[in-house]
Protein backbone atom coordinates (compact mmCIF):
# COMPACT_ATOMS: atom_id res chain seq x y z
CA UNK A 1 0.00 0.00 0.00
CA UNK A 2 2.65 2.23 1.17
CA UNK A 3 4.13 1.72 -2.76
CA UNK A 4 1.10 2.26 -4.11
CA UNK A 5 0.88 6.11 -2.65
CA UNK A 6 3.77 7.31 -4.49
CA UNK A 7 2.73 6.25 -7.95
CA UNK A 8 -0.80 7.44 -7.30
CA UNK A 9 0.69 10.82 -6.66
CA UNK A 10 2.73 10.91 -9.94
CA UNK A 11 -0.54 9.58 -11.80
CA UNK A 12 -2.73 11.90 -10.45
CA UNK A 13 -1.80 15.46 -12.55
CA UNK A 14 -2.69 13.00 -15.96
CA UNK A 15 -5.80 11.50 -14.51
CA UNK A 16 -7.02 14.60 -13.68
CA UNK A 17 -5.93 16.18 -17.21
CA UNK A 18 -7.87 13.04 -18.65
CA UNK A 19 -10.78 14.16 -17.38
CA UNK A 20 -10.90 17.48 -17.80
CA UNK A 21 -14.26 19.00 -18.17
CA UNK A 22 -15.19 22.07 -20.57
CA UNK A 23 -18.89 23.78 -20.77
CA UNK A 24 -19.87 26.41 -23.01
CA UNK A 25 -20.33 28.49 -20.50
CA UNK A 26 -16.75 27.44 -19.18
CA UNK A 27 -15.69 29.16 -22.59
CA UNK A 28 -17.68 31.71 -22.32
CA UNK A 29 -16.49 32.87 -18.39
CA UNK A 30 -12.66 31.91 -19.73
CA UNK A 31 -12.95 34.74 -22.34
CA UNK A 32 -14.39 37.53 -20.37
CA UNK A 33 -11.62 37.01 -17.64
CA UNK A 34 -8.44 36.32 -20.28
CA UNK A 35 -9.25 37.92 -23.18
CA UNK A 36 -6.88 41.04 -23.57
CA UNK A 37 -9.32 43.68 -24.05
CA UNK A 38 -11.32 42.59 -21.38
CA UNK A 39 -8.34 44.42 -19.12
CA UNK A 40 -9.50 47.41 -20.15
CA UNK A 41 -12.36 47.41 -18.11
CA UNK A 42 -10.71 47.59 -15.25
CA UNK A 43 -7.85 50.47 -16.60
CA UNK A 44 -10.95 52.12 -17.44
CA UNK A 45 -12.31 52.81 -13.98
CA UNK A 46 -9.23 53.73 -12.52
CA UNK A 47 -8.42 56.02 -15.36
CA UNK A 48 -12.49 57.34 -14.68
CA UNK A 49 -10.80 57.86 -10.65
CA UNK A 50 -7.79 59.61 -11.72
CA UNK A 51 -9.35 62.00 -14.07
CA UNK A 52 -12.39 63.10 -11.28
CA UNK A 53 -9.64 63.63 -8.71
CA UNK A 54 -7.80 65.92 -11.18
CA UNK A 55 -11.00 67.80 -11.93
CA UNK A 56 -11.96 68.46 -7.97
CA UNK A 57 -8.28 69.87 -7.14
CA UNK A 58 -10.41 72.73 -9.21
CA UNK A 59 -12.07 73.39 -6.22
CA UNK A 60 -8.96 73.79 -3.93
CA UNK A 61 -6.52 76.98 -4.08
CA UNK A 62 -4.53 77.64 -6.78
CA UNK A 63 -0.85 78.88 -5.54
CA UNK A 64 1.35 81.12 -7.81
CA UNK A 65 4.87 82.33 -7.09
CA UNK A 66 6.01 84.78 -9.12
CA UNK A 67 9.06 86.84 -10.07
CA UNK A 68 9.89 89.51 -12.41
CA UNK A 69 12.40 91.95 -13.48
CA UNK A 70 11.81 94.64 -16.37
CA UNK A 71 13.23 97.87 -17.80
CA UNK A 72 10.48 100.18 -19.46
CA UNK A 73 11.46 103.24 -21.49
CA UNK A 74 9.05 105.97 -19.57
CA UNK A 75 7.44 105.92 -16.50
CA UNK A 76 4.60 107.51 -14.80
CA UNK A 77 5.51 111.58 -13.59
CA UNK A 78 3.81 114.91 -12.89
CA UNK A 79 3.29 116.83 -15.97
CA UNK A 80 3.89 120.19 -13.76
CA UNK A 81 6.33 121.16 -11.43
CA UNK A 82 5.16 122.73 -7.91
CA UNK A 83 7.21 125.35 -6.56
CA UNK A 84 8.91 123.98 -3.20
CA UNK A 85 8.15 120.58 -4.36
CA UNK A 86 9.93 117.72 -5.79
CA UNK A 87 8.59 114.36 -6.50
CA UNK A 88 11.24 111.53 -7.89
CA UNK A 89 10.26 109.97 -10.58
CA UNK A 90 9.76 106.00 -10.40
CA UNK A 91 13.21 103.91 -11.16
CA UNK A 92 12.86 102.57 -15.16
CA UNK A 93 14.02 99.13 -13.72
CA UNK A 94 11.80 97.63 -11.89
CA UNK A 95 11.40 94.39 -9.47
CA UNK A 96 8.47 92.22 -7.91
CA UNK A 97 8.11 89.13 -6.29
CA UNK A 98 4.54 88.03 -5.57
CA UNK A 99 2.39 85.14 -4.13
CA UNK A 100 -1.32 84.62 -5.99
CA UNK A 101 -3.64 82.32 -4.16
CA UNK A 102 -6.76 81.90 -6.25
CA UNK A 103 -9.80 80.48 -4.71
CA UNK A 104 -12.86 79.52 -6.33
CA UNK A 105 -16.57 80.79 -5.24
CA UNK A 106 -18.69 80.02 -7.83
CA UNK A 107 -18.97 78.15 -11.41
CA UNK A 108 -22.40 77.37 -11.98
CA UNK A 109 -21.39 73.64 -10.86
CA UNK A 110 -19.49 73.04 -14.16
CA UNK A 111 -16.66 71.14 -12.01
CA UNK A 112 -19.66 68.68 -11.09
CA UNK A 113 -21.10 68.49 -14.27
CA UNK A 114 -17.62 67.44 -15.81
CA UNK A 115 -17.07 64.95 -13.93
CA UNK A 116 -20.75 63.43 -14.42
CA UNK A 117 -19.44 63.61 -18.14
CA UNK A 118 -16.38 61.61 -17.46
CA UNK A 119 -17.83 59.37 -15.41
CA UNK A 120 -20.56 58.78 -18.50
CA UNK A 121 -18.05 58.53 -20.39
CA UNK A 122 -16.41 55.90 -18.73
CA UNK A 123 -19.60 53.82 -18.83
CA UNK A 124 -19.34 54.25 -22.31
CA UNK A 125 -16.32 53.10 -22.66
CA UNK A 126 -16.72 49.66 -20.58
CA UNK A 127 -19.90 48.68 -22.32
CA UNK A 128 -18.11 49.06 -25.43
CA UNK A 129 -15.82 46.55 -24.24
CA UNK A 130 -18.76 44.12 -23.06
CA UNK A 131 -19.98 44.49 -26.87
CA UNK A 132 -16.43 43.46 -27.56
CA UNK A 133 -16.25 40.51 -26.03
CA UNK A 134 -20.08 39.53 -26.43
CA UNK A 135 -19.31 39.16 -29.74
CA UNK A 136 -16.60 36.71 -29.50
CA UNK A 137 -19.65 34.07 -28.33
CA UNK A 138 -20.40 33.35 -31.97
CA UNK A 139 -17.05 32.07 -32.87
CA UNK A 140 -16.86 30.19 -29.13
CA UNK A 141 -19.84 28.39 -30.31
CA UNK A 142 -18.49 27.62 -33.77
CA UNK A 143 -15.89 26.05 -32.39
CA UNK A 144 -17.20 24.31 -29.21
CA UNK A 145 -20.05 22.58 -31.47
CA UNK A 146 -17.13 21.78 -34.17
CA UNK A 147 -15.34 20.02 -31.51
CA UNK A 148 -18.21 17.74 -30.54
CA UNK A 149 -20.00 16.93 -33.86
CA UNK A 150 -15.89 16.10 -34.33
CA UNK A 151 -16.49 13.78 -31.22
CA UNK A 152 -19.64 12.55 -32.49
CA UNK A 153 -18.31 11.45 -35.67
CA UNK A 154 -15.01 9.78 -34.37
CA UNK A 155 -17.52 7.81 -32.31
CA UNK A 156 -19.95 6.69 -34.86
CA UNK A 157 -16.77 5.94 -37.25
CA UNK A 158 -15.34 3.69 -34.65
CA UNK A 159 -18.07 1.96 -34.01
CA UNK A 160 -18.59 1.41 -37.69
CA UNK A 161 -15.03 0.12 -37.74
CA UNK A 162 -15.70 -2.82 -35.18
CA UNK A 163 -18.56 -3.77 -37.12
CA UNK A 164 -16.96 -3.70 -40.17
CA UNK A 165 -13.72 -5.68 -39.08
CA UNK A 166 -15.97 -8.22 -37.62
CA UNK A 167 -17.18 -8.58 -41.12
CA UNK A 168 -14.26 -9.01 -42.48
CA UNK A 169 -13.74 -12.35 -40.23
CA UNK A 170 -16.85 -13.64 -41.56
CA UNK A 171 -16.15 -13.15 -44.98
CA UNK A 172 -12.22 -14.61 -44.51
CA UNK A 173 -13.93 -17.78 -43.07
CA UNK A 174 -17.01 -17.66 -46.33
CA UNK A 175 -13.89 -17.29 -48.83
CA UNK A 176 -11.88 -20.12 -47.02
CA UNK A 177 -14.76 -22.62 -47.64
CA UNK A 178 -15.79 -20.92 -51.01
CA UNK A 179 -18.88 -19.46 -50.19
CA UNK A 180 -18.14 -16.20 -50.90
CA UNK A 181 -15.63 -14.75 -53.79
CA UNK A 182 -12.22 -13.29 -52.54
CA UNK A 183 -12.66 -9.79 -53.81
CA UNK A 184 -15.62 -9.62 -51.40
CA UNK A 185 -12.53 -9.56 -48.55
CA UNK A 186 -10.53 -6.92 -50.30
CA UNK A 187 -13.55 -4.59 -50.87
CA UNK A 188 -14.42 -4.31 -47.26
CA UNK A 189 -10.35 -3.97 -46.41
CA UNK A 190 -10.98 -1.34 -48.70
CA UNK A 191 -13.62 0.51 -46.94
CA UNK A 192 -11.72 -0.06 -43.62
CA UNK A 193 -8.44 1.81 -44.67
CA UNK A 194 -11.09 4.58 -45.69
CA UNK A 195 -12.39 4.96 -42.26
CA UNK A 196 -8.90 4.90 -40.87
CA UNK A 197 -8.24 7.92 -43.33
CA UNK A 198 -11.80 9.56 -42.06
CA UNK A 199 -10.48 9.07 -38.36
CA UNK A 200 -7.22 10.52 -38.82
CA UNK A 201 -8.92 13.82 -40.67
CA UNK A 202 -11.28 14.30 -37.58
CA UNK A 203 -8.54 13.38 -35.38
CA UNK A 204 -6.71 16.37 -36.94
CA UNK A 205 -9.65 18.97 -37.29
CA UNK A 206 -10.49 18.00 -33.77
CA UNK A 207 -7.37 19.24 -32.56
CA UNK A 208 -6.89 22.49 -34.45
CA UNK A 209 -10.18 23.47 -33.02
CA UNK A 210 -9.43 22.81 -29.48
CA UNK A 211 -6.20 24.96 -30.21
CA UNK A 212 -8.50 27.71 -31.89
CA UNK A 213 -10.68 27.52 -28.57
CA UNK A 214 -7.54 27.71 -26.77
CA UNK A 215 -5.86 30.57 -28.47
CA UNK A 216 -9.30 32.27 -28.41
CA UNK A 217 -9.84 31.41 -24.10
CA UNK A 218 -6.26 31.71 -23.54
CA UNK A 219 -6.38 28.71 -21.66
CA UNK A 220 -5.20 25.05 -21.95
CA UNK A 221 -7.53 22.74 -23.34
CA UNK A 222 -6.37 19.11 -23.29
CA UNK A 223 -6.93 17.15 -26.69
CA UNK A 224 -8.78 14.54 -24.51
CA UNK A 225 -11.35 17.69 -23.30
CA UNK A 226 -14.73 16.54 -22.47
CA UNK A 227 -17.67 18.99 -24.03
CA UNK A 228 -20.11 19.19 -22.08
CA UNK A 229 -22.98 19.11 -24.27
CA UNK A 230 -25.32 22.39 -23.28
CA UNK A 231 -28.81 21.54 -22.80
CA UNK A 232 -30.82 24.96 -24.12
CA UNK A 233 -34.63 26.14 -24.39
CA UNK A 234 -35.10 28.57 -26.50
CA UNK A 235 -37.52 31.22 -24.95
CA UNK A 236 -39.12 32.98 -28.32
CA UNK A 237 -40.87 35.50 -26.25
CA UNK A 238 -38.14 36.60 -23.79
CA UNK A 239 -36.91 40.69 -24.50
CA UNK A 240 -33.90 41.24 -26.20
CA UNK A 241 -31.23 42.23 -23.85
CA UNK A 242 -28.18 42.10 -26.53
CA UNK A 243 -24.94 45.05 -24.62
CA UNK A 244 -25.51 46.83 -27.92
CA UNK A 245 -28.72 48.37 -26.96
CA UNK A 246 -27.14 49.09 -23.51
CA UNK A 247 -24.13 51.20 -25.42
CA UNK A 248 -26.76 53.02 -27.46
CA UNK A 249 -28.71 53.82 -24.33
CA UNK A 250 -25.07 54.78 -22.45
CA UNK A 251 -24.01 57.01 -25.39
CA UNK A 252 -27.33 59.22 -25.76
CA UNK A 253 -27.04 59.40 -21.86
CA UNK A 254 -23.45 60.91 -22.78
CA UNK A 255 -24.41 63.60 -24.87
CA UNK A 256 -27.71 64.74 -22.59
CA UNK A 257 -24.71 65.31 -19.68
CA UNK A 258 -22.21 67.22 -22.52
CA UNK A 259 -25.35 69.55 -22.47
CA UNK A 260 -25.82 70.10 -19.44
CA UNK A 261 -21.68 70.64 -19.73
CA UNK A 262 -22.07 73.09 -22.00
CA UNK A 263 -24.92 74.64 -20.07
CA UNK A 264 -23.27 75.00 -17.10
CA UNK A 265 -19.82 77.06 -18.75
CA UNK A 266 -22.33 79.64 -19.52
CA UNK A 267 -22.60 80.33 -16.32
CA UNK A 268 -21.23 83.55 -14.56
CA UNK A 269 -17.88 82.45 -12.40
CA UNK A 270 -16.88 84.02 -9.32
CA UNK A 271 -13.33 83.53 -7.89
CA UNK A 272 -11.54 84.90 -4.64
CA UNK A 273 -7.78 86.52 -5.06
CA UNK A 274 -5.19 87.41 -2.91
CA UNK A 275 -1.74 88.99 -3.48
CA UNK A 276 1.12 89.29 -1.15
CA UNK A 277 4.64 91.01 -2.62
CA UNK A 278 7.77 92.60 -2.60
CA UNK A 279 9.26 94.86 -5.17
CA UNK A 280 10.26 98.27 -6.57
CA UNK A 281 8.45 100.30 -6.35
CA UNK A 282 5.40 98.58 -4.22
CA UNK A 283 1.54 99.42 -4.84
CA UNK A 284 2.86 103.38 -4.47
CA UNK A 285 4.25 104.15 -7.61
CA UNK A 286 6.22 107.51 -5.79
CA UNK A 287 8.09 105.37 -3.50
CA UNK A 288 10.72 104.88 -5.23
CA UNK A 289 12.56 101.43 -3.03
CA UNK A 290 11.68 97.83 -1.91
CA UNK A 291 8.48 98.11 -0.06
CA UNK A 292 6.40 94.78 1.06
CA UNK A 293 2.36 95.24 0.07
CA UNK A 294 -0.95 92.98 -0.67
CA UNK A 295 -4.65 92.86 -2.25
CA UNK A 296 -7.28 90.95 -1.74
CA UNK A 297 -10.66 90.62 -3.50
CA UNK A 298 -13.57 89.05 -5.47
CA UNK A 299 -13.35 88.72 -9.74
CA UNK A 300 -16.66 87.57 -11.21
CA UNK A 301 -17.04 86.42 -14.90
CA UNK A 302 -19.42 86.04 -17.31
CA UNK A 303 -19.41 85.39 -20.85
CA UNK A 304 -22.46 87.35 -22.37
CA UNK A 305 -21.95 86.82 -25.49
CA UNK A 306 -20.04 84.02 -27.31
CA UNK A 307 -21.46 84.94 -30.35
CA UNK A 308 -23.36 81.60 -30.23
CA UNK A 309 -20.83 78.91 -30.05
CA UNK A 310 -22.65 77.07 -27.21
CA UNK A 311 -26.14 76.43 -28.92
CA UNK A 312 -23.87 75.77 -32.25
CA UNK A 313 -22.49 73.17 -29.73
CA UNK A 314 -25.89 71.85 -28.85
CA UNK A 315 -27.10 71.37 -32.08
CA UNK A 316 -23.76 69.54 -33.11
CA UNK A 317 -24.89 66.90 -29.62
CA UNK A 318 -28.25 66.77 -31.14
CA UNK A 319 -27.55 65.65 -34.58
CA UNK A 320 -25.00 62.74 -33.19
CA UNK A 321 -27.87 61.72 -30.44
CA UNK A 322 -29.77 61.00 -33.88
CA UNK A 323 -27.02 59.20 -35.38
CA UNK A 324 -27.00 56.94 -31.96
CA UNK A 325 -30.68 56.58 -32.97
CA UNK A 326 -30.48 55.80 -35.97
CA UNK A 327 -27.35 53.00 -35.36
CA UNK A 328 -30.16 51.40 -33.34
CA UNK A 329 -32.48 51.18 -35.53
CA UNK A 330 -30.12 49.86 -37.94
CA UNK A 331 -29.38 47.28 -35.64
CA UNK A 332 -32.59 45.91 -34.21
CA UNK A 333 -33.59 45.40 -37.71
CA UNK A 334 -30.64 43.45 -39.00
CA UNK A 335 -30.72 41.75 -35.09
CA UNK A 336 -34.31 40.44 -35.92
CA UNK A 337 -33.69 39.30 -39.49
CA UNK A 338 -31.03 37.14 -37.63
CA UNK A 339 -33.93 36.01 -35.25
CA UNK A 340 -35.92 35.40 -37.81
CA UNK A 341 -33.21 33.39 -39.71
CA UNK A 342 -32.13 31.50 -37.21
CA UNK A 343 -35.53 30.72 -35.62
CA UNK A 344 -36.42 29.09 -39.37
CA UNK A 345 -33.04 27.10 -39.07
CA UNK A 346 -33.90 25.52 -35.53
CA UNK A 347 -37.91 24.62 -36.86
CA UNK A 348 -36.19 23.19 -39.60
CA UNK A 349 -33.72 20.89 -38.07
CA UNK A 350 -36.36 20.18 -35.27
CA UNK A 351 -38.30 18.49 -37.83
CA UNK A 352 -35.54 16.86 -40.09
CA UNK A 353 -34.80 15.15 -36.25
CA UNK A 354 -37.74 13.88 -36.39
CA UNK A 355 -37.00 11.68 -39.31
CA UNK A 356 -33.94 11.09 -38.62
CA UNK A 357 -34.79 8.09 -36.13
CA UNK A 358 -36.99 6.43 -38.56
CA UNK A 359 -34.37 6.24 -41.61
CA UNK A 360 -32.03 4.59 -39.28
CA UNK A 361 -34.47 2.51 -38.57
CA UNK A 362 -34.90 1.59 -41.99
CA UNK A 363 -31.38 1.19 -43.01
CA UNK A 364 -30.88 -1.24 -40.06
CA UNK A 365 -33.38 -3.43 -41.18
CA UNK A 366 -31.72 -3.16 -44.99
CA UNK A 367 -28.68 -4.05 -43.93
CA UNK A 368 -29.72 -6.87 -41.85
CA UNK A 369 -31.35 -8.29 -44.71
CA UNK A 370 -28.34 -7.80 -46.99
CA UNK A 371 -26.23 -9.10 -44.15
CA UNK A 372 -28.53 -12.62 -44.86
CA UNK A 373 -28.13 -12.07 -48.60
CA UNK A 374 -23.87 -11.66 -47.99
CA UNK A 375 -22.88 -15.09 -46.02
CA UNK A 376 -25.80 -16.60 -48.53
CA UNK A 377 -24.11 -15.56 -51.74
CA UNK A 378 -26.86 -13.78 -52.94
CA UNK A 379 -25.10 -10.34 -53.19
CA UNK A 380 -21.43 -9.14 -53.13
CA UNK A 381 -19.81 -7.19 -50.51
CA UNK A 382 -20.09 -4.43 -52.99
CA UNK A 383 -23.27 -4.06 -52.83
CA UNK A 384 -23.85 -4.93 -48.93
CA UNK A 385 -21.39 -1.93 -48.54
CA UNK A 386 -23.68 0.05 -50.06
CA UNK A 387 -26.03 -0.58 -47.31
CA UNK A 388 -23.53 -0.40 -44.07
CA UNK A 389 -22.70 3.14 -45.50
CA UNK A 390 -25.79 3.91 -46.08
CA UNK A 391 -26.45 3.06 -42.27
CA UNK A 392 -23.79 5.07 -40.68
CA UNK A 393 -24.13 8.22 -42.88
CA UNK A 394 -27.29 8.50 -41.55
CA UNK A 395 -26.09 7.84 -38.02
CA UNK A 396 -23.82 10.69 -38.42
CA UNK A 397 -26.85 12.46 -40.35
CA UNK A 398 -28.60 12.29 -37.29
CA UNK A 399 -25.40 13.44 -35.00
CA UNK A 400 -24.91 16.51 -37.34
CA UNK A 401 -28.54 17.12 -37.10
CA UNK A 402 -28.50 17.34 -33.57
CA UNK A 403 -25.85 19.24 -33.24
CA UNK A 404 -26.51 21.97 -35.93
CA UNK A 405 -29.78 22.30 -33.41
CA UNK A 406 -27.72 22.90 -30.14
CA UNK A 407 -25.44 25.61 -32.33
CA UNK A 408 -28.69 27.21 -33.51
CA UNK A 409 -29.95 27.13 -29.96
CA UNK A 410 -26.99 28.75 -28.92
CA UNK A 411 -26.93 31.14 -31.20
CA UNK A 412 -30.03 32.05 -30.73
CA UNK A 413 -29.47 32.72 -27.23
CA UNK A 414 -26.12 35.12 -28.29
CA UNK A 415 -28.21 37.05 -30.76
CA UNK A 416 -31.19 37.42 -28.15
CA UNK A 417 -28.59 38.38 -25.37
CA UNK A 418 -29.87 35.41 -23.43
Amino acid sequence: MKKLVPIFLILLPLISMAQQTLSLEDCYSLVNQNYPIAKQSDLLQQKNSLDIKAFNKGKLPKIDLNAQATYQSEVTQLPIKLPNLSVEPANKDQYRTTLDVYQLIYNGGAIDANNKLKLAQTKTQQQQVEVTLYQLKTKINQLFFSILLALERTAILKSKQEQLVSKVKEVKSGVKFGAILPTSEKVLEAENLKIKQQLTELKFDRKRFIENLAVLTYSTIDENVNLVKPITQTDYKASNNRPELKLFELQNEQIEISKNVITKNTLPKVNAFGQAGYGNPGLNMLDNSFQPFYMFGLKANWTVFDWNKSKTEKQALSISESIVNTEKETFLVNNNLQLQEIENEINKLEEVINTDSEIISLREYVLKSSDSQLKNGVITSSEYLVEFTNLYEAKINQKLHEIQLALANANYQVIKGL
